[in-house]
Parts: structure tokens; sequence; C-alpha cells
């Protein structure tokens, strides 16, 4: 009979283990996460100012046509005129500097947004494009050769004062697709 007893308190405690386990099949629990995207001079991508009307700082592209700039050409006038439209070849260009490149080549696809309807950026020479002119371009990057990019500005109807807009660039890895 004790052995029985004893038998019947052993499975009276494992059910207890399994069942006080069993408290614990379901968890949730909210959490969060943050990350700071910050410039890399060392990888990817490389942003160069090739006009004065160009700076690259703390890895931001600024373009600023107007007496503003510390670097407005002497006597160039104090902007753009209404009702004109202007075409700046090289303005900055992106280079491939993927680390990996030290033994072979891999080329960047390099994606271009301007969100602005009067601004349209284009890849290669005026009238000699490898993309665009349009808002959103995308070109090939290879190691070694650098793309310039140009921009044209269309100020038909628009009014006088200072215009703003914003311009994303990035890059992955591979070339662009057909």
């Amino acid at each position: 009979m004790n052995k029985l007893f004893g038998l019947a308190l052993l499975m009276v405690g494992m059910l207890l283990a399994v069942g006080a386990g069993a408290n614990f099949r379901y968890y949730s629990a909210d959490r969060q996460a943050s990350f700071d995207v910050v410039s890399d001079d060392n990888e990817l991508i490389d942003l160069t100012a090739l006009q004065p009307y160009v700076t690259y700082d703390a890895g931001k592209l600024y373009v600023d046509i107007s007496a503003n700039n510390p670097n407005y050409p002497e006597g160039a006038g104090q902007g753009m005129s209404p009702n004109t439209t202007y075409v700046f070849e090289e303005m900055f260009e992106v280079s491939n500097e993927l680390w990996e490149n030290d033994n072979e080549s891999y080329p960047i696809c390099v994606t271009i947004t301007t969100q602005h309807d009067n601004v349209l950026i284009f890849a290669g020479d005026y009238g000699n494009e490898t993309a665009g002119p349009a808002h959103n371009i995308q070109f090939t990057v290879e190691h070694g050769n650098p793309v310039k990019v140009g921009m044209i500005f269309n100020n038909t109807n628009a009014t006088l004062g200072l215009d703003q807009f914003q311009m994303s660039i990035s890059a992955v890895a591979g070339a662009c697709g057909p």
C-alpha cells in the first residue's frame, strides 16, 4: 500500500511540475528599437561636389544657387531668373568606394530622386545622358569610374523668392537591372 501511495504521490508531483511549466506557453512583450543612420565616407558611395554651387558636409549634399552661398562666384548675380531654364552639367559626382573593390570589381546601383516638379537630374553629359533627365534616375557605377550628375532647373512661371527641395541618393551593391 505504501508503494501505491508513493507512486500516486510521484504522479501528482509530476502533474504539478508539468502544470506549472504550462503557465509559460505564451509570452508577449512590447519592444522598441531605434538606430541612427550616419554618413560613412569609407563605404559604398562617395559624393564629390564639382560646382561652387554644391557643397558636401557631414554626409549631406547641399545645392545653393544664391548669393547666400559662401562659394558663390563673384559677380554671378543673386540667383536664377524667372521664366528661364538652367542646365548645370557636372554638379557633383558619385563614385563607387565599395570596400570589397580591393580585389575585384563590384558595381553599385545608385538611385537619385528629387522631390520638386521643376528640378530634373541626369547622369552623364547633357544631350548624351546615361540616365534622365527625370525626377528619378538610376544608374550603375563601376569602381574607378565615377558618374557625373547634372541638374536642370525649370523656372517657367516661377515666383520670385527662395525655392527649396529635397533630393535622396541611395546605393545598393550590384548593377542596376535592365
